[in-house]
């Protein structure tokens, strides 16, 4: 330890001659930084920690300052210490309240409890952030301290707290939209949250977090349509094989998803994700898939480890879509309203309850002139 760094006997000697705010404050620093050190035997340890509470009631605000700066990354600081410090004023709480390791979950919630907005964003920037210390943020009802409670990836939240949040910060951008970068989102808020976000932020929670068959499916069609002119026509490849890759890198690119989107018209989606699943080019996967005896999308199932008991559905859906598009066909919403009907019609002695339930409730919708749109 270097000396200066290390209280002297000169420190001292200066100290007893000239005990001002300036001499203490070095004092309560070198203290402080030889109690980090393990040059310390136990009694001198003893020693350095009875000084410590000499100096947390030391009028001047620069001595206790030195000391909480400079213990706030100790662990072996004393409980009494720590919390003493963290209730003092705001500049001396504050290096305490955002680094140390002593501060327990009853020393924070009462923190929160009890302190202004900065001080609990303080605890809610903090390096780890417990579910019990997150309930009471949250109960803090200040939107700022919600925002960086959200934003911080190492707060542990539950479910509850999560419902919560949107319950009362669901319009607020400062919340939603980081929240809906974390990585630990239940099912149930992923699902919530899609409906509140930007559809960059709705892609996100789509390829990065669970969220029910469904409503991925519709997530997926309706990112596809805002980037496609006609669904008959197809959009640009490079936008769909930059979804495709998006999705199998985070393990979303199920079958369910791309039987789903296959029957709602997305054909070139369908051929992308088998490519992607074959390891092969998408032309490649586009022989296989309008191969005229069909045995070539047997084989990309049976490749691509498709369940088979998808394949019939997916002939008869493209099968329609060749049709319209021969037809010419370009309404989107009266094709998408004839896909359904049709694979419905063609495969409804099929056993595949849950897409069937699925095109069902698509169809309703399409009735009712809000396709794709359950999930908006």
């Amino acid at each position: 330890m270097s000396d200066e760094s290390t209280l002297s006997s000169a420190d001292v000697a200066k100290l007893l001659q000239d005990p001002n705010s300036n001499n203490r404050a070095v004092a309560a620093e070198k203290v402080a930084t030889a109690f980090s050190g393990p040059a310390l035997s136990d009694s001198e340890r003893a020693i350095a920690e009875d000084i410590f509470r000499v100096m947390l009631s030391d009028a001047a605000v620069r001595v206790r300052e030195a000391l909480s700066d400079s213990l706030k990354d100790n662990p072996m600081v004393p409980h009494d210490v720590a919390a003493t410090l963290a209730k003092d004023v705001e500049s001396v709480a504050m290096p305490v309240i955002e680094c140390s390791t002593v501060l327990n979950d009853e020393d924070l919630v009462e923190i929160v409890k009890t302190r202004s907005s900065d001080v609990q964003k303080a605890v809610a920037g903090r390096k780890t952030v417990s579910a019990r210390v997150a309930d009471a943020l949250v109960d803090s009802d200040d939107e700022a301290v919600v925002a960086a409670l959200v934003s911080n990836s190492g707060a542990a939240m539950n479910e509850g707290t999560h419902e919560r949040v949107l319950d009362n910060f669901g319009e607020a951008e400062a919340v939603k939209n980081p929240m809906a970068l974390r990585s630990d989102l239940p099912v149930a808020v992923s699902e919530r949250l899609v409906t509140m976000v930007s559809e960059q932020l709705r892609d996100h929670i789509m390829t990065h977090h669970e969220i029910s068959p469904a409503t991925a499916a519709d997530l997926l069609l309706e990112s596809r349509e805002k980037a496609t002119v006609s669904l008959v026509e197809g959009g640009d490849q490079q936008s769909v094989q930059e979804l495709v890759d998006q999705l199998d890198s985070n393990g979303r690119l199920t079958p369910t998803l791309m039987l789903r989107a296959l029957c709602m018209g997305d054909t070139s989606f369908f051929e992308t994700a088998l490519a992607k699943r074959a390891k092969i080019p998408v032309a490649n996967a586009y022989k296989l898939v309008h191969d005229g005896g069909k045995l070539g999308l047997k084989k990309l199932f049976e490749v691509t480890e498709m369940p088979p008991q998808f394949l019939n559905m997916a002939r008869a859906a493209l099968d329609v879509s060749v049709e319209m598009v021969s037809t010419g066909g370009d309404d989107r919403d009266i094709y998408k309203k004839l896909m359904i009907e049709r694979v419905l019609t063609q495969v409804e002695d099929e056993v595949d309850t849950e897409n069937l339930d699925y095109l069902i409730g698509k169809l309703g919708a399409a009735s009712s002139g809000t396709v794709l749109h359950s999930a908006t």
